[in-house]
């Protein structure tokens, strides 16, 4: 369904120190990176897209959060969940929802909630039954 998605930052190096270990966490593989552009992308497995892509709007205007937008990645496991919030406040995040299953979107929803240091909003969420 999706090509890529593209989330802005006003300090490059500051988010790649933050996304890094994240995508590690998550398995989820570096494509590249241009920190003359200043870009990086990582990208979904088996396949080459979806890519998510960090890097400096285009317009080179400064980057601000949107109100309601918000990037969900795919976890393995429910431990993975976990491991991603715990790095992500360690890494500069801020806390929006701890760890914890969500029956009120279906029973195995086990997902957490976190601002990168630039505000944008993210999730980990795993579907698994266990």
């Amino acid at each position: 369904m999706f090509s890529h998605i593209f989330v802005g930052t006003n300090d490059f190096e500051r988010a790649l120190a933050f996304y890094r270990p994240l995508m590690d966490v998550l398995g989820i593989q570096a494509r590249f990176c241009d920190p003359a552009r200043p870009w990086a992308g990582w990208q979904s497995a088996p396949d080459p897209r979806p890519l998510f892509l960090l890097g400096r709007p285009w317009d080179g205007q400064p980057h601000t959060p949107g109100n309601g937008q918000m990037v969900a990645f795919l976890a393995p496991s429910r431990a993975a969940v976990a491991d991603a919030h715990r790095l992500a406040l360690a890494h500069g995040g801020r806390d929006e929802g701890a760890p914890g299953l969500r029956p009120e979107y279906h029973a195995h929803y086990f997902g957490a909630y976190f601002r990168d240091p630039d505000g944008n909003k993210v999730c980990v969420v795993c579907h698994a039954p266990v």
